[in-house]
């Protein structure tokens, strides 16, 4: 057990310089994570912060298969998570074996994966795309050409009714995103007629119809920051709260309601198993690490790097899950 008088945060800071390391924390870590971060920011735009810093290590606060993007566009660094079991409930829903099978019985169509899946389901896949690309990326895709979306069904009904395109869906949802309930969100709407709603596409149909704006992580901050209004309702994952309260402490902002009034059902369960023990233990062990064989992670990369080619020019830089 650690020292109960330990300073995490001078320790982490020291070992962070010692080891020549670059700290990432996504917008659904805790707070204290969030602020001790180099960058914080959603899962493709921090591996590619990461990659321009001369880093060493790279210390990623977040889920596994963000990690493993870290790595596909980092090979030569150490990759370190805090704790190896912060998988991805969409990443769980799609396994490579069925994925393939699912692939095949598709023949012709191309195959567009959200990010957030295994680097073994980017390698069978033909193009990634990310929650603020996506709409850009399958506008480029000839309309004759069918599309199958995958692992995130609400994203990817969310996309074919807003693009017009018929996609096969992947029937994964996001386990935070799910839980929101629609019933609540009325009754909450009504308790604050002049909030507006903020929604991630990961949510269900019904939460996205009520929404006033509707995008990634980084769109939602966006909103929030340059909106006239000052209250908010924000469907997502609540820790992304912490930052938006950052940018404007003077607004006001209220986690949408669960399906249960007594769990906080919408707070990622995978991200919350890091904590600063953990990240103060992974710099001291200097594991768990992400390791990868090259076949594995070039093959995983090449879809990436297509999507980067296919993204709009505003979102080379920026924009992910």
């Amino acid at each position: 057990a650690l020292d109960p008088g330990l300073d995490l945060e001078a320790e982490i800071e020291r070992l962070k310089r010692a080891r020549n390391a670059v700290i990432l924390a996504h917008y659904y870590q805790d707070s204290e994570i969030q602020d001790l971060a180099d960058f914080v920011g959603d899962s493709l735009d921090l591996s590619r912060k990461a990659a321009a810093t001369k880093a060493d290590v790279i210390v990623f606060c977040g889920v596994r298969f963000m990690a493993e993007v870290a790595k596909i566009l980092s090979p030569s660094r150490t990759v370190l998570v805090p704790d190896m079991d912060a998988g991805c409930s969409l990443e769980s829903s799609c396994p490579p074996e069925a994925f393939k099978a699912w692939r095949a019985k598709h023949p012709g169509h191309v195959s567009l994966t959200y990010i957030n899946c295994s680097a073994e389901v980017k390698a069978l896949s033909d193009i990634i795309v990310t929650s603020s690309n996506a709409e850009a990326i399958i506008r480029q895709i000839p309309r004759d050409r069918p599309i199958l979306f995958a692992p995130d069904k609400f994203l990817g009904g969310y996309l074919a009714r807003k693009t017009g395109r018929d996609m096969v869906l992947w029937p994964g949802t996001c386990v935070v995103h799910e839980q929101f309930s629609e019933r609540e969100l009325v009754k909450l709407r009504m308790a604050h007629p002049k909030a507006k709603l903020a929604a991630h596409p990961e949510c269900p149909e019904g939460i996205l119809r009520m929404a006033d704006h509707i995008g990634s992580t980084s769109s939602l901050i966006k909103y929030v920051s340059e909106a006239a209004e000052d209250e908010f309702i924000i469907a997502t994952e609540p820790h992304i709260i912490h930052q938006m309260q950052k940018k404007v402490p003077h607004k006001r902002f209220i986690a949408a309601p669960g399906m249960d009034e007594s769990c906080s059902c919408n707070a990622c369960p995978f991200m919350a198993l890091n904590t600063m023990e953990k990240l103060y233990l992974c710099l001291a062990d200097m594991e768990p690490r992400i390791e990868m064989e090259e076949k594995l992670r070039r093959a995983a990369e090449k879809p990436l790097l297509r999507m980067l080619e296919m993204s709009p020019p505003a979102q080379k830089l920026a924009g992910a899950a």
